[in-house]
């Protein structure tokens, strides 16, 4: 197939040759033949694009969804006909119906609509988890019009993939491109039904990669792209030049509720992962640590001995973990996995997630200002996963803004903490760098600089021995769990 970047570098040669035809007086004879060249040249790339989707539309499917959904109505439609999460994810948080005043409960008749793409002839489907999620009745319908009612294969939540499968045999398939050979700047099409047009096309380029601050998912790793992308082309594919499905079209950025240029793809690798995961055996089974862990800004790095942001600060160890049956502690810094670096904590919950359990890893740590090798082997994610993960970020500060006292019987037993446990946040000045940390009364200061205080005497002790005397690392603890933080004064 023609390369699109090759046809658009030559015709901007070719005008710029033109524009000093002109200026050299060359005359109508060679200004029109170059204009004929130059319209060749972008005839060609028009084509390539339209070769594309000529190839890949067939096996773009458009996926009509049923279910019954309760809710208050003061009229006669359902007051949560746009509150659904297939809309909500496109059109952003801010989205709301209109107000109604609230009746009894009633059960409703809700449909919508996404995509998906047929990735074997005998009829599994690619699409998102929110598109199919509650639905009593899938239909499918083709390119040729062909209608078909799917049943769900298996459907993962965490990561917003799932498959679903029709009664069909030679039925047209998208060949899965890889996504980590994506560049930024890589033309990209996406293939939908927008509102229920179906086999939208629009085209773009790739935005950014590994965006994984979204919001949208437990696992973001998503592409972003400004090819247009709007309610319905969720669960379509994104394509690369090839006619190669590079992505899955899952949400927008909106502010205004409309496309504002933004749109984001679960990558296919990802989603492949997933897929051969529900059509073997109906279930998602990821690898884990067993470790909490928050990002490394610079004065966190500073604090540790690093020189430099990034990789993942382990806050806590879970008990009998793999993390713990494998020598990690608290206040590791995890550099890299396999030679590959980890950029912060998304990344590291993506890379070890998506590893197979009984895994084996070397993990290079930073431990006491000195990096070391450590050989690590994958866990598998226990069910109750949210209980025992959390993510906490962790800001640069400029003051402190603590109130502290020593733990008494009576104060311990009131917060759940032993004496002489640490030491208690009294107040936290409104507005201080401690209350951006999020630090609040009740918490309880366990370690100062690395080094273990149980009372005031030895904070201030801790406190005589920084290094950086405008700069100090606290590992706080909240109930069950425990956070490094950096304040840090003029």
């Amino acid at each position: 197939m023609q390369n699109v970047g090759k046809y658009l570098r030559l015709y901007f040669l070719a005008s710029c040759f033109l524009s000093l035809t002109l200026l050299a007086g060359g005359g109508y004879q060679a200004v029109h033949a170059q204009s004929e060249d130059d319209l060749a040249l972008l005839d060609r790339a028009s084509r390539a694009f339209s070769s594309v989707v000529e190839k890949a539309g067939p096996a773009v499917v458009h996926v009509a969804v049923e279910k019954t959904t309760t809710a208050r109505s003061a009229g006669p439609f359902p007051p949560d006909l746009f509150s659904d999460p297939f809309f909500e994810r496109f059109f952003g948080p801010h989205f709301r119906h209109p107000r109604q005043p609230q009746q009894e409960p009633r059960n409703f008749r809700q449909r919508t609509a996404g995509s998906g793409f047929i990735i074997a002839e005998d009829g599994y489907i690619l699409t998102n988890n929110h598109v199919i999620d509650g639905a009593e009745k899938i239909t499918v319908r083709l390119a040729d019009q062909r209608e078909y009612t799917a049943e769900i294969i298996g459907a993962d939540p965490q990561s917003d993939v799932a498959v679903i499968k029709i009664d069909g045999s030679n039925l047209p398939t998208l060949k899965l491109g890889d996504s980590d050979a994506l560049k930024v700047g890589e033309w990209v099409i996406a293939i939908g039904s927008p509102f229920e047009l179906t086999h939208t096309v629009t085209v773009g380029v790739v935005s950014a990669k590994g965006r994984n601050r979204v919001g949208i998912t437990d696992y973001e790793n998503f592409i972003q792209t400004d090819a247009a992308i709007n309610p319905g082309n969720s669960g379509g594919p994104l394509l690369n030049i090839h006619g190669e499905a590079v992505g899955m079209n899952t949400a927008i950025f909106s502010r205004s509720g409309g496309y504002m240029g933004i749109g984001f793809a679960i990558p296919i690798n990802m989603a492949k992962n997933i897929e051969q995961q529900l059509r073997t055996s109906g279930k998602v089974t990821r690898g884990w640590l067993g470790v909490l862990i928050q990002d490394v800004n610079e004065d966190m790095a500073r604090s540790f001995g690093h020189t430099k942001a990034g990789g993942a600060l382990i806050s806590e160890v879970t008990k009998d973990s793999p993390a713990e049956k494998n020598g990690l502690k608290q206040g590791d810094i995890i550099l890299a996995i396999d030679g590959l670096p980890v950029a912060n904590v998304a990344d590291l919950r993506n890379k070890i997630a998506m590893t197979p359990p009984a895994t084996k890893l070397t993990l290079r740590v930073l431990r006491e200002g000195k990096e070391h090798d450590l050989a690590v082997t994958v866990g598998e994610q226990p069910a109750d996963i949210a209980a025992l993960a959390q993510q906490i970020p962790s800001k640069t500060l400029n003051e402190v803004g603590l109130t502290l006292q020593d733990l008494t019987p009576e104060i311990a037993e009131q917060f759940g903490y032993t004496p002489d446990q640490g030491v208690l946040i009294a107040d936290v000045e409104q507005g201080s760098p401690a209350a951006m940390a999020r630090l609040q009364a009740g918490h309880l200061i366990e370690e100062v600089n690395r080094i273990r205080v149980r009372n005031l005497e030895e904070l201030e002790e801790a406190m005589t021995k920084a290094a950086t005397p405008n700069r100090v690392l606290l590992r706080v603890r909240a109930g069950e769990q425990s956070r490094f933080v950096v304040l840090q004064t003029d």
